[in-house]
Formats: structure tokens, C-alpha cells, sequence
């Protein structure tokens, strides 16, 4: 699996969160988010972030947050049908992996064994899914794990 460190700047997002187990209803609230993102003329050139909030091994599962952002300019105007938060920046090892189901889960189980051999360790924000561009022309994510400095 193909993995680099890399420093990520704070970004100021535009968000829809969900509750509930995740699974294929976190797809819908993404495609709410490029639904609302179309039609503010910011998919075209986008960053889209998937934060699953919660470890469902040690939250119960109707209590997992799941957060579909997209990266918005300090000076673009938000309106109260989406939530705004500010993602801090930092160290974070970014492994791609295609976007499938399947290798989404694998790259899961194997990022964690990675990171405990290589000697790193894991900082207390989210673990994010980036999207850059095109989801459909590019069939790759990036897993950014957050690394303390």
C-alpha cells in the first residue's frame, strides 16, 4: 500500500453529519453534500473530506458520527442549511488506496498494523478520506492518519 508523510493545512469546511452505524447510508449524506456543492459551483475543483468521528469497536454504533466536508475559502458565504467547522492541519501519513468498499475496509486494517511497527504514533484528531478533483474520473482516495509532531 503506497503511503507518504505529508503536512496538511487547516482547512475551513462546509458539512452534513450523520448518527447512526456507518454503511451505506454515509453515502447518501455524501451525495447530500455534492448536491448542495453543485449547486454553490464547488465541485468542480474540490476537496472532499470523509471523517468518520467515532471508533465503532468503542462507541456504540447509533452514536457514530460521520462527517461528508468539503474545503471552503475563508471568504465564501455559508448559509444555515450546512454546518462549518475549521479541520486543524498538521503531520499525517496518506496512504492511497482505490475507492472501493472492499479496499477502503483493507487499507483500515492495515493502516493500524503499519503504523504500530513503523514507530508512529497516531494524534488525537480524525482519520480523514480525502477526495481531490474528479471522484469519477479518479477512482483513488487518500486515508489521512494524523501523526503527532
Amino acid at each position: 500500500m503506497n503511503c507518504k508523510i505529508e503536512t496538511l493545512p487547516t482547512y475551513r469546511v462546509a458539512y452534513f453529519r450523520r448518527v447512526g452505524p456507518y454503511g451505506s447510508a454515509n453515502h447518501e449524506v455524501m451525495e447530500k453534500l455534492k448536491t448542495w456543492a453543485k449547486e454553490k459551483k464547488l465541485l468542480d475543483s474540490a476537496t472532499i473530506l470523509a471523517i468518520p468521528q467515532d471508533n465503532p469497536e468503542t462507541t456504540p454504533l447509533d452514536n457514530c458520527r460521520f462527517d461528508a466536508c468539503i474545503v471552503v475559502s475563508e471568504d465564501f458565504q455559508l448559509d444555515d442549511t450546512i454546518l462549518e467547522n475549521e479541520l486543524l492541519g498538521g503531520r499525517y501519513l496518506v496512504y492511497k488506496v482505490e475507492h472501493t468498499a472492499e479496499e477502503i475496509q483493507k487499507a483500515y486494517t492495515e493502516i493500524f498494523s503499519s503504523i504500530q511497527s513503523s514507530g508512529y504514533q497516531l494524534d488525537n484528531k480524525p482519520i480523514m478520506e480525502r477526495y481531490v478533483g474528479d471522484m469519477i474520473s479518479n477512482p483513488y482516495c487518500e486515508i489521512c492518519v494524523p501523526l503527532k509532531q
